[in-house]
């Protein structure tokens, strides 16, 4: 007999799944989502920025400052361990799921599955971890307000943007509840799924963004970032680097040999047909690259692999700190931040990178844990705050309807259904929520320029 814990005997009818859904409606009401922005014990906003800073590389710290005082939906996006805080101390309906984390509305984007189609899903999973499905819809929903504020939408089209993503949310659990098992499981969130979601004005956007995915591989970073170099002897062709500080910079030889020596034990955490893969590659060169809001101060590099006949492929190596939600989830432990991320992301994306892996770099500071990736894998986005007000709601239910899939991949989508069960006044809860979380995010944001502006906290205009 097995003792894995898995029971493939018995089968639990989806009637019985949804009544067990419903069941939680009686200790916590989907209205309960209509609560106050924040929590007792969260902290100041400086304490905050100050604690986050923690293990960034010092002269980054006040470049990452810098791009969180744009705007408060850029303060927003450095600030997912806040907005966990306020959480933390609100009701939930018991169900969890593997989430995001921080699924803002930034963080869904175009990307390239292994048989090169262009599909759209969630793409940042730093924080990923197992906790209440609420945040991360309550997360998205707040961020669209704040993007439409941003790109000056009104009031009313950002409530209805913040709405409808939970609407969609709502619908489309419901939906992948009712799909056979395996139907729900491998659909691809295609070009197909704008028309599923409700979201037709931004059939256009999305072509675009496609098109211009598909230009975006290493090939063009090469071309971009590179020089050309050509070992005589051997004939083969390579590439290097070319240095623009303070974006990409050229690193120490011992720094360079400590990510090579990763990327060696970073094979071993790949399936045994992409170790076959990966290993026909070998290293040109490695570079410091700073990336994102949340990620400024951390170590990032990429490595550029040299292939077949001139071929390149470019890797990033980017640390994996703690998710910021951990301390705010009680058994939220792991044993490697980077195969958190990695097992996260491979669970909940419809199609992952298939060089998506982690490892552990021996740095002079120290030896610390990273994921692996491709740094361009026919990536591509669009830009939520800069839509015209009137596409601001489509982008919310596309958004919601990709939420939902990706969170019916961990949590049996019939559990939520049935706790949900078709009631319209979650989405207004939730809506109502991010209204006021978003106006909480522009205080907090306030809070910082003024801070700046004091000499309290330094800050660095990005370039």
């Amino acid at each position: 007999m097995s003792n894995s814990g898995i029971d493939l005997r018995t089968f639990v009818p989806a009637d019985e799944v949804r009544g067990r859904g419903r069941a939680q409606r009686q200790r916590v009401p989907v209205t309960a989502r209509d609560r106050a922005a924040t929590w007792a014990t969260r902290p100041s906003v400086l304490d905050f920025i100050e604690a986050s800073n923690a293990g960034r590389l010092a002269h980054l710290v006040p470049l990452r400052i810098g791009r969180m005082l744009a705007s408060p939906f850029t303060f927003y996006r450095g600030a997912a361990g806040l907005m966990a805080a306020d959480l933390a101390g609100s009701p939930d309906s018991g169900l969890p799921a593997q989430i995001c984390g921080d699924a803002h509305a930034a963080n869904f984007g175009l990307y390239g599955t292994p048989r090169g189609e262009i599909i759209m899903d969630i793409n940042d999973f730093d924080e990923t971890v197992v906790g209440p499905w609420e945040w991360d819809l309550e997360r998205l929903a707040a961020s669209l307000v704040l993007a439409g504020r941003e790109g000056g939408a009104d009031e009313d089209n950002c409530y209805r943007a913040a709405r409808d993503a939970a609407t969609s949310y709502r619908l489309a659990i419901t939906g992948a509840a009712q799909l056979p098992f395996m139907d729900s499981w491998s659909a691809l969130p295609d070009e197909s799924v704008i028309s599923t979601a409700r979201a037709d004005a931004l059939l256009d956007d999305f072509k675009k963004a496609a098109k211009k995915a598909r230009k975006n591989n290493s090939a063009k970073v090469v071309a971009k970032w590179t020089e050309h170099l050509e070992d005589h002897e051997t004939g083969i062709r390579k590439h290097r680097f070319v240095s623009d500080p303070p974006i990409l910079t050229h690193v120490e030889d011992k720094v360079a040999e400590a990510v090579i020596d990763g990327l060696q034990r970073y094979t071993e955490t790949l399936p045994e047909s992409r170790q076959n893969l990966i290993t026909r590659f070998a290293v040109s060169d490695i570079a410091f690259r700073i990336v994102g809001t949340g990620s400024v101060g951390m170590h990032s590099y990429v490595a550029l692999l040299h292939g077949n006949e001139g071929e390149a492929l470019v890797l990033q190596v980017k640390q994996a700190n703690p998710s910021a939600l951990a301390p705010f989830l009680p058994g939220a432990k792991t044993r490697h931040e980077g195969e958190r991320i990695v097992q996260g992301a491979r669970l909940v994306q419809s199609e992952s990178d298939i060089l998506l892996g982690w490892t552990s770099l021996e740095l002079p500071t120290g030896e610390l844990p990273f994921i692996v990736r491709q740094f361009r894998n026919l990536k591509g986005d669009i830009d939520p705050a800069e839509l015209p007000q009137s596409d601001l709601d489509d982008y919310g239910r596309l958004a919601g309807a990709l939420l939902a899939r990706a969170h019916s991949r961990s949590l049996d989508p019939r559990l939520v259904a049935g706790y949900l069960d078709g009631d319209d006044r979650f989405d207004d809860a939730v809506a109502r929520f991010a209204v006021r979380y978003a106006d909480r995010t522009e205080a907090d944001h306030t809070e910082l320029v003024a801070a700046v502006h004091a000499g309290k906290v330094v800050a660095e205009q990005p370039q």
